[in-house]
């Protein structure tokens, strides 16, 4: 059932997006909610930015439509689908191609050098960062602006020669950031530039440390970061745990080390976020186990890693394998693109508006069909439970009743029992009256030994009926005493006549003794159990 209810509410959330789409909603809308969904649902919000990016051009509106692109092939990137992401990439960077401004241009090429830099093309991805870095240095020094504006093109330089393991380029690179780093500029940011603010610079900083063996100081830093990230860029936590896992296995901290790892891994999950470092997690978490002799967990680990690894890297991946076939066609596709754009564009709106009607007829069918499925399945489920519930609470009133019916009938037997008893105790006590009375000719010790057989007798039979009492009432007998475990033997005695109904009378005549013995008794357990004097001891027994 949880699954059905989980399939309706993922086609409620499909078909509200369909229908967003034939209200119109601006392409402003649709950016923002993107750039809301991008973590928690990456292919909501390509779907999301790719009509905004398309709505932007019927306004011919190309830098807004830009925008979209970039953010569009941002999410790509993130997912490890980078081959997408290129081709987001190449069609923002044809509708740039004859504008005036290189603003645009130049954060295309970061994000075209950074994919490279994945899939370990250097030359090209070097070749396009550094384009980018020139562009950006001709619009500082065409537009006087001031020079704050290049760190984002320097740290990008940076982070990809640090990932390259080119530790000494990165280096300076990460320099001239800080170089020409100032608070006072306020640098708009950019997801496609990967900069924020000083916290980005210093987690690069932190990994070159570590990597020229100034652990503690770098463990400083990123611990000092968290916040930051924490608030501000919580998917970035993925990268942070992992550096910080490297240095605490470096230092041999590894419970430490296998504590980060796995914070590493989750944040990706939940963030779905860097999904391409994920290996390099794996493989670190396979030393780690190695290192603890845990071979089976170090084997996973490794198995997940290859599995990862070919998935995002291998050129046998599905979603890989058109980026290694990449050519530099740029001019050849500018060309025909800019005679074709207009008209196919319009053609492919309206092929997608039909498609985008038949799909909401098809949905709304599913989810009617569906819901009347749900409907009927939930209906019968609801009427077997009440069945089942009515059956068995009724089986339930049968069986209480049966064994109060037994129990009734035992108590009874038990009474009659009791009065038996009675009736047999006044009837030795009528032969124990004529035995003392009797001749001489009976010898003493003969008397004395038939008057003890008579006690021992009672004594018996009292034993007997409290042992068959207490196997028929064996639940109140458990109960009186752990209520009242002060009650003397005498004292419960009296109880389980009470239990039988049996009158003061009666149990005097059981008992032996008297009946203002039976009334003191009963004063003295109304004592032990603390009655009000409003409360009847029979009910009070018998509802126990």
């Amino acid at each position: 059932m949880k699954r059905i209810l989980s399939v309706f509410c993922l086609l409620i959330i499909t078909i509200g997006y369909a229908q967003n789409n034939l209200k119109d909603i601006s392409a402003k809308q649709a950016f923002e909610r993107a750039l809301e969904l991008r973590f928690q649902n990456p292919d909501s919000a390509v779907a999301l930015l790719d009509y905004s990016s398309k709505s932007y051009l019927k306004l011919n509106d190309t830098v807004s439509a830009t925008y979209s692109l970039l953010e569009k092939a941002y999410v790509f990137e993130n997912t490890a689908r980078y081959a997408s992401s290129y081709d987001a990439l190449w069609t923002a960077l044809i509708l740039n191609d004859r504008r005036d401004d290189d603003k645009l241009k130049s954060i295309i090429f970061v994000r075209l050098g950074r994919i490279y830099s994945y899939n370990k093309r250097v030359d090209a991805s070097l070749k396009y960062l550094k384009s980018s870095l020139e562009l950006q240095k001709k619009r500082v020094k065409k537009l006087h602006l001031e020079k704050s504006e290049l760190v984002p093109y320097y740290y990008s330089l940076a982070k990809t020669n640090r990932e390259l393991e080119r530790s000494g380029r990165a280096q300076i690179y990460l320099d001239s950031c800080y170089l020409y780093f100032s608070n006072e500029i306020d640098i708009q940011p950019l997801a496609h530039l990967e900069y924020r603010s000083k916290e980005y610079l210093d987690f690069e900083k932190a990994i070159l440390l570590g990597r020229k063996g100034e652990n503690e100081q770098a463990i400083e830093i990123m611990e000092g970061l968290l916040p930051y990230f924490q608030d501000n860029e919580p998917t970035y936590l993925v990268l942070i745990y992992k550096f910080l896992g490297d240095i605490n296995l470096n230092l041999s901290n590894l419970n430490k080390a296998e504590e980060l790892y796995v914070k590493s891994l989750k944040y990706s999950d939940d963030y779905k976020s860097h999904v391409d470092f994920t290996p390099l997690v794996y493989e670190k978490l396979t030393e780690l186990y190695l290192l603890k002799n845990d071979y089976k967990n170090a084997f996973n680990s490794v198995k997940k890693a290859k599995e990862l690894d070919a998935k995002f890297f291998d050129g046998r991946s599905s979603i890989n394998q058109s980026l290694l076939e990449i050519k530099d066609n740029y001019r050849i596709e500018k060309d025909r693109q800019e005679k074709q754009i207009q008209e196919q564009y319009l053609k492919q709106l309206e092929q997608e508006e039909e498609i985008s009607k038949l799909q909401l007829i098809i949905l709304i069918g599913s989810i009617f069909f569906l819901l009347i499925i749900g409907y009927g399945y939930f209906n019968y489920l609801r009427t077997k439970h009440t069945n089942e519930k009515i059956f068995i609470e009724k089986n339930k009133e049968l069986e209480i009743k049966k064994q109060q019916a037994l129990i009734d009938i035992k108590n009874k037997e038990l009474a009659s029992s009791a009065l038996q008893l009675i009736e047999k105790d006044e009837f030795l006590k009528e032969i124990k009256s004529k035995v003392r009375v009797g001749t001489d000719k009976i010898k003493i010790h003969e008397i004395n030994k038939v008057l003890r057989s008579i006690s021992t007798n009672n004594n018996n039979n009292w034993d007997e009926f409290k042992h068959r009492f207490i196997s028929v009432n064996k639940e109140f007998y458990n109960k009186i005493f752990e209520k009242f475990p002060n009650l003397s033997q005498s004292d419960q005695k009296i109880c389980a006549l009470i239990k039988l109904n049996m009158s003061s009378k009666d149990m005097a005549r059981l008992l032996g003794i008297s009946v203002e013995s039976v009334h003191t008794s009963r004063h003295r357990i109304r004592k032990k159990m603390d009655l009000p004097r409003n409360v009847n001891l029979e009910d009070y027994i018998n509802s126990i």
